[in-house]
């Protein structure tokens, strides 16, 4: 198993695009590709990058009002295939799916919409799904998957591409699948908090 590991294509959606300018230019000139979804993809689009959607991959469209857009096994098997697996390779193959290397995700703002007093309906659509789904599986797919789960992660990152380029670690992708689980545990106590104060 190679230890290092070139980022080639990254999956980037976020809710908050602060602090993402810096992150496109370095991941840009290293000739990482983009693949996202929605706002971020125009955002992404609008600072004069290719990024290719989410849509184009899967075929689908986002579908109920946006509750459902990344989770398709085109997504997930691009993160989740295991390179050095001779069989996921293969299904890989079969099924056109695209590797992922590096995923950009940040969560609905859970928390911030409780504390608003906003009411019960909006505080449920912030509940996120596809996003901490995605955290999940890249942080679990650390031996080749690199995972950013909030803008906290994303210094770790720029710090890399400007020592060494697209490439990273085994060591500093399991550090960014540890920081990952941390940022999905404290939103998963945030939910189950407010469910048990109702």
């Amino acid at each position: 198993m190679a230890e290092n590991k070139q980022i080639k294509t990254a999956l980037i959606s976020v809710f908050h695009k602060d602090g993402l300018e810096e992150l496109l230019a370095q991941l840009n000139s290293q000739g990482v590709k983009f693949l996202s979804t929605g706002g971020t993809q125009q955002f992404i689009e609008s600072l004069g990058y290719e990024c290719q959607t989410v849509e184009s991959v899967t075929t689908y469209p986002s579908i109920l009002g946006g509750r459902v857009k990344t989770l398709h096994p085109k997504v997930f098997g691009g993160i989740l295939g295991r390179r050095d697996n001779e069989g996921d390779r293969e299904q890989m193959k079969q099924y056109e799916i695209p590797e992922i290397d590096l995923v950009i995700v940040d969560l609905y703002p859970f928390e911030d919409t409780v504390a608003s007093g906003a009411a019960e309906q909006d505080i449920i659509e912030k509940i996120d799904i596809g996003g901490i789904s995605l955290i999940r599986a890249a942080a679990k797919n650390f031996n080749d998957v690199v995972i950013v789960p909030s803008k906290a992660e994303y210094a770790m990152l720029l710090n890399i591409l400007r020592e060494k380029g697209a490439v990273t670690s085994l060591a500093e992708r399991k550090a960014f699948a540890e920081k990952a689980f941390g940022v999905s545990s404290h939103y998963d106590t945030a939910i189950h908090s407010w469910f048990m104060a109702q």
